[in-house]
């Protein structure tokens, strides 16, 4: 039976242990060493008094889908995010599971370039987090959201698309769909996606072609609300021993599109200020 006491003390020492710059942060003056209560129910996407109970061991057993919220936020290892679910009495996550944990190297990446638009999904195209740069330019997309679904659905973000770049675009979701569901064949998660997709016939005229395609470097052309187009490089990266993508979105420095990027930055800095 899972110790509560274990979890909360395993909670609070992770906390106290990760320095504010980690994740973004302003160091300031603390009171505390490492983050605060309140830094880490933001990140994590829960009230503050829910993690103020886990940590004094008085909450239910917390679901699968916080502790493995809790276990990015806190940029812990593979072996520290087991544990925390050891402790919270759940099932480590099977290693015939596609990747969701993300390593602390790309989480210091999205803190420390606040100039880049990145997103970082999971191999089947699961948004798992993004940065403030991302969500000014893209909107709130939330953590679950699958990109391949919301392509062939019409709710993927407006780009101003080149016939012969758009279909690349649609055959290589396609094919990184189809080489997850080969590596991870028991992810019901994977195949929740594929079972969904099958509803809408462009998606299932090209899974059934089964044409391989990668992504390669392109520029795409997103349409913002406020700014109107912007042109930027998109780059696809996969981290050194996950399964993770990395998207990230660039513009040539000294450009108007160079320009328009800082806008969208600034605006969507504005829109989160604090009142």
């Amino acid at each position: 039976m899972a110790d509560r006491g274990d979890f909360a003390a395993l909670l609070r020492a992770w906390r106290e242990r990760l320095q504010p710059a980690a994740v973004g942060f302003p160091v300031g003056n603390r009171r505390t060493s490492g983050l605060r209560r309140e830094e880490v129910a933001l990140l994590a996407g829960v009230s503050v008094d829910y993690l103020v109970r886990l940590e004094q061991g008085r909450a239910e057993r917390p679901s699968a889908q916080v502790v493995t919220s809790l276990a990015r936020v806190l940029q812990l290892s593979d072996l520290e995010r087991d544990q925390l679910h050891l402790a919270a009495g759940l099932p480590v996550p099977l290693p015939s599971a596609v990747p969701t944990h993300i390593p602390a190297s790309v989480q210091r990446l999205l803190a420390r370039l606040p100039d880049v638009a990145v997103g970082v999904w999971t191999a089947h195209w699961t948004l798992l987090t993004a940065n403030a740069a991302w969500t000014a330019l893209l909107g709130p997309m939330r953590p679950g959201s699958n990109l391949v679904l919301a392509q062939f659905a019409g709710a993927a973000p407006e780009v101003v698309w080149d016939p012969a770049d758009h279909e690349r675009h649609e055959r290589a979701l396609v094919s990184d769909l189809r080489t997850a569901l080969i590596r991870y064949p028991d992810d019901p998660a994977v195949r929740a996606v594929l079972a969904e997709l099958q509803a809408y016939p462009r998606f299932a005229q090209l899974w059934a072609e089964g044409t391989v395609v990668e992504h390669r470097f392109q520029s795409k052309t997103f349409v913002h609300p406020l700014v109107g187009e912007v042109t930027l490089d998109c780059d696809v990266l996969t981290a050194i021993g996950t399964d993770l993508r990395i998207v990230a979105y660039t513009a040539e420095p000294g450009t108007e599109d160079a320009s328009r990027f800082d806008l969208v930055r600034t605006l969507g800095l504005a829109g989160v200020a604090p009142d």
